[in-house]
């Protein structure tokens, strides 16, 4: 049963924020995006903080060792990131960031490959992450699921979006991304198989969860709405109420899920 909300989970997730995202990128506005990214930069944060930390940290496993696993997530992401492995492309000519012309197909040209490849391996670290919340609880896989999502949407516009400018009709660019989006079910099915025999690894894998929502939401989310709000003075406090937006729905539904 538990293997089925995963399969299911991971499947839909990817589903609805490549579908949104294909929707959406047909015409799509600037600040649409910039809000979406406000509120899966809020959540992330909420899910990280209000959550998957503490669901680790109740669960008796060290203190110690789970700090220095949250330490070793974080530098490692800050590697993978160097590295371009991961990567949470959202940008595209005409975003505000003032692209040169001809930026999106150079991006998918070149670079068109590693960015489907990178957001591959993210969905299957993403499907292990939500294997682990599931294995934990029933609402914490829900929530986790829930967050991942949200910060996949406009990831997703973005990828979509540079495909189409760089000259990729929009059924490739569907096929190409809805094959990376199915990456999630696999590395659910493996995180399964793998996280079931080792109980004892799941607070750990929670910690790498709150390594990569905390990296993904300062380092790259958080950085992208600062550069933004200073071209656009207006829209810091809007992007200041989407992430709190996006924090008061997860301490919302934290709060439901402990009085259960």
């Amino acid at each position: 049963m538990t293997l089925s909300l995963i399969l299911v989970a991971t499947f839909v997730s990817g589903v609805l924020s490549l579908g949104a995202a294909a929707w959406l990128s047909m015409s799509v506005l600037t600040a649409s995006v910039q809000r979406l990214v406000s509120l899966s930069a809020g959540m992330l944060l909420g899910t990280a903080v209000l959550h998957l930390m503490p669901e680790a940290f109740e669960s008796g496993a060290d203190l110690h060792a789970l700090c220095a696993t949250l330490l070793f997530g974080l530098v490692a992401f800050f590697v993978l990131e160097k590295f371009d492995v991961m990567r949470h492309s959202h940008h595209y000519e005409g975003d505000g960031h003032g692209h040169h012309h001809g930026h999106d197909r150079e991006e998918a040209g070149s670079g068109g490959l590693l960015i489907l490849v990178g957001d591959a391996i993210h969905n299957f670290a993403d499907g292990i992450l939500i294997a682990a919340a599931f294995l934990v609880d029933l609402r914490l896989g829900l929530l986790t699921t829930a967050a991942i999502a949200a910060h996949e949407l406009p990831q997703e516009i973005g990828d979509f979006i540079v495909l189409l400018n760089a000259g990729y009709t929009r059924r490739r660019a569907l096929f190409y991304n809805t094959l990376s989006s199915l990456s999630a079910v696999v590395g659910g099915a493996v995180g399964y198989f793998a996280l079931e025999a080792g109980q004892q690894l799941v607070p750990y894998v929670l910690m790498l969860a709150t390594a990569s929502f905390v990296y993904i939401a300062l380092a790259d989310l958080v950085p992208d709405l600062h550069r933004q709000s200073r071209t656009r003075r207006s829209e810091a406090a809007r992007q200041l109420v989407m992430m709190l937006a996006g924090i008061a729905i997860i301490a919302a539904l934290t709060a439901q899920v402990h009085q259960h």
